[in-house]
């Protein structure tokens, strides 16, 4: 897949992009969410955590830049999966406009830190280097060690308390070109999406095909992708935001406490999301875990479409059988578009982000009154719920009018006159009668079942018009 469709939202906004670098664990995670204002990247103790390029984007009164929170660079790259990584790192220093080089006061200068400032020296890239871990101003003495490194300025900072962060950040930005005005485009024209499944299933593979590039690290590794990495591009008129998560394994597990922050980020990233694609290994089924990680989509309200990915393993002959059990299993869940496709050889890649688009616009659908109510009249005469047992009497509910209040997920209210008494398979039944009429299929749907507020004596209003026209035979 060529690259050239699809245009980097970078190129389209022109924002400067500013890189954090440095050894592993020196604390450019902590930086960037301190200058993201939020906890967007994973923070712990343990070096090499970052893999992956982590984006947001910072207002300095009135001016934006984008910022970018890189892997430790480390000159001895050992595995393939290491590797990959370092790759990624060079690649956000060569994109980058400028560059904070982040080191650590409190380790003091090491090798490591004078063979990552002999590279920077080659770029006329503005640089500003930031002495991490001064907490304290009686500990700015230990800045000075760090002039050895031949770059100015330099900036005793804490990641920890935020103390000259903003000072060394705004120092920078103003050496950068002004910002290139972007197209007019609106924020509520990018649609979000969550790829989202089980570990080693090609989550990252696919992000790659898509964008047109090795944005995101692959490997045969599980758990390689441990932050939410957003990858902005757009098709045509359309911008969509790709959301690499990591891998949801099942919680019992998750024993390390990165791969719970892991999940945590994944869950954040479903919150924020449009459209959820659950990839599952159509080579191994669908798993007791991908019907989970199913069921949190359809709880955070995204629309959802499932992707089988690594389709080119399934033995020839087998694909309609393989298809039909993955229609059954997700089916019991939600429901839901299949995708059949390949992010390592490209097969039907193409039909990804349409089928984001398709999925997007059902769950933004909104159903005119009149029509709810025809449908509302139109199922209940096709089966009516139980009746309603209320001491030693029996009375059957009575439907009233149905309404849309809401889209993103699609939300109704049915107003009848019992509604405790009515049973969730008859809930179900509304809802799955809902989704066949109106084609609603791939959208979490809201139904709120709520009792006709009680009239005053005498008076008149839209709902006792509404009963003759809706209400159950009796």
């Amino acid at each position: 897949m060529s690259p050239a469709s699809d245009i980097p939202l970078e190129d389209l906004l022109r924002l400067p992009v500013v890189a954090l670098v440095g050894r592993p664990n020196v604390g450019k995670s902590r930086l960037f969410n301190r200058f993201a204002g939020t906890r967007r990247a994973l923070v712990h103790n343990t070096p090499g955590i970052t893999r992956d390029r982590i984006a947001a984007i910072v207002d300095l009164g009135g001016r934006e830049i984008r910022i970018v929170d890189t892997a430790g660079l480390d000159a001895g790259e050992g595995s393939d999966l290491a590797a990959a990584v370092q790759r990624q790192a060079r690649e956000a220093v060569r994109e980058a406009d400028g560059i904070l080089f982040i080191v650590d006061g409190r380790a003091g200068l090491l090798p490591e830190d004078e063979a990552i400032a002999q590279t920077l020296r080659r770029t006329d890239r503005p640089i500003a280097v930031l002495v991490n871990k001064i907490d304290e101003p009686n500990q700015l003495d230990r800045v000075h060690e760090f002039h050895r490194l031949g770059l100015e300025p330099l900036c005793g900072v804490s990641g920890e308390h935020g103390l000259g962060a903003f000072d060394a950040l705004e120092a920078l930005v103003a050496r950068l070109p002004e910002a290139q005005l972007g197209n007019g485009r609106c924020e509520d024209d990018v649609i979000r999406v969550a790829f989202v499944g089980r570990p080693n299933v090609g989550k990252s593979t696919l992000v790659n095909r898509l964008v047109g590039s090795e944005r995101v690290v692959v490997s045969a590794e599980p758990g390689t992708t441990r932050d939410s990495v957003d990858i902005r591009i757009q098709r045509g008129e359309r911008e969509y935001e790709l959301v690499d998560t990591a891998g949801l394994r099942r919680a019992a597990l998750r024993n390390q406490k990165i791969e719970r922050g892991s999940a945590l980020m994944t869950l954040r990233s479903l919150e924020r999301a449009d459209v959820a694609f659950l990839l599952v290994d159509a080579s191994e089924g669908f798993h007791d875990q991908d019907a989970r990680i199913a069921n949190l989509a359809a709880e955070s309200g995204c629309a959802m479409a499932l992707l089988a990915n690594k389709w080119d393993r399934v033995p020839e002959g087998q694909g309609e059988a393989v298809r039909g059990s993955l229609e059954r299993a997700l089916g019991a869940v939600v429901q839901a578009p299949i995708l059949s496709l390949s992010g390592m050889t490209g097969m039907r890649a193409e039909r990804v982000l349409p089928l984001a688009e398709r999925v997007y616009a059902v769950a933004k659908r909104r159903i005119p009154t009149a029509e709810l109510n025809r449908w509302l009249r139109e199922t209940i005469a096709r089966h009516s719920p139980s009746m309603a047992q209320r001491g030693p009497r029996r009375r059957p509910i009575k439907f009233f009018f149905a309404t849309q209040t809401g889209v993103s997920p699609p939300r109704f209210v049915l107003v009848c006159t019992d509604p405790d008494a009515i049973q969730s398979s008859y809930r179900r039944f509304l809802e799955n009668r809902l989704r066949e009429s109106f084609d609603f299929e791939g959208a979490p749907l809201r139904l709120q079942l709520r009792a006709r507020p009680r009239r005053r004596k005498g008076s008149a209003s839209a709902e006792d018009t509404a009963e003759n026209s809706v209400e159950q035979t009796e």
